[in-house]
C-alpha cells in the first residue's frame, strides 16, 4: 500500500500572515494553480480512494487534486487541522504580542504548549490522527491520496518516526501542496518521499 499525503494549497489567510485552525478560508489563485500542478504530476496514478479533511481548503484542494477523475473523496473529521481557539483569524505578531509565553511554546517548545482558550492540545492532536491514520490503514487499497493540513502532517511524521512531541517540528517545512508518500508493508510503515514539491518548479 502506497499512501500519497499532502497538504492543501495557499489560502487567504497563509498570504495574509493570520494563524489558521478549525476556521475556514478560501484558497488563493496560487493554492488552486499548485494543487492542479499536484494533480497533473499524480494523473497516471490510480487512486482507490481521497481522504480529506471537511476544512474547504482541504477540499477544494482534494477537487483540483482530482480533476477529472471520479476518484471518490471521503471526508474526515480527524483530519482536520489543529484547533487555535481565540488564536484563529489574528495576525502572527498580535499572538506572539498578547500570548508571548504560549506561541513561543508553540513554535519551539511543543511539548510545553497549553491551548488558550478553545484551543487544542498536542496531546488532542496526536489522539484524534492516529484515529484518522488507524482507519485509513485499515480500509486498505493499493494507493491512497490523503489531503491535510501543515500540523497534522508533522504529526503524522511524528507516529511514524516515532518522536516525541519536543520534536514535532523537526525538518522538512510543510510547503502548500507538498507531497509525502509513505510505503505500508506488513504493518511497517516506511516514509519514502518527503515534503516533496518538484511539482512546481
Amino acid at each position: 500500500m502506497k499512501i500519497y499525503i499532502t497538504r492543501h494549497g495557499e489560502t487567504q489567510w497563509n498570504k495574509e500572515g493570520l494563524m489558521q485552525g478549525w476556521k475556514n478560508s478560501d484558497l488563493t489563485e496560487k493554492g488552486i494553480e499548485n494543487a492542479k500542478r499536484l494533480g497533473e504530476s499524480l494523473k497516471d496514478i490510480n487512486f482507490d480512494v481521497i481522504y480529506s479533511s471537511p476544512l474547504d481548503r482541504a477540499i477544494d484542494t482534494a477537487k483540483c487534486i482530482n480533476g477529472e477523475s471520479n476518484t471518490k473523496i471521503v471526508l474526515l473529521e480527524s483530519l482536520k487541522e489543529m484547533g487555535f481557539g481565540i488564536w484563529e483569524g489574528m495576525e502572527h505578531s498580535k499572538i506572539k504580542d498578547l500570548h508571548f509565553e504560549q506561541y513561543t511554546n508553540f513554535w519551539e517548545r511543543p511539548h510545553l504548549y497549553e491551548p488558550q482558550e478553545n484551543g487544542e492540545s498536542f496531546e488532542g492532536l496526536l489522539t484524534r490522527v492516529k484515529k484518522a491514520w488507524d482507519e485509513i490503514l485499515k480500509s486498505g487499497g493499493n494507493n491512497i491520496l490523503i489531503v491535510t493540513h501543515a500540523v497534522v502532517l508533522k504529526t503524522l511524521y511524528m507516529m511514524i518516526k516515532n518522536l516525541e512531541i519536543k520534536d514535532l517540528w523537526n525538518p522538512p517545512f510543510m510547503k502548500d501542496t507538498c507531497l509525502t508518500i509513505v510505503e505500508v508493508i506488513e504493518n511497517k510503515v516506511e516514509i519514502i518521499l518527503e515534503a516533496d514539491t518538484s511539482h512546481l518548479k
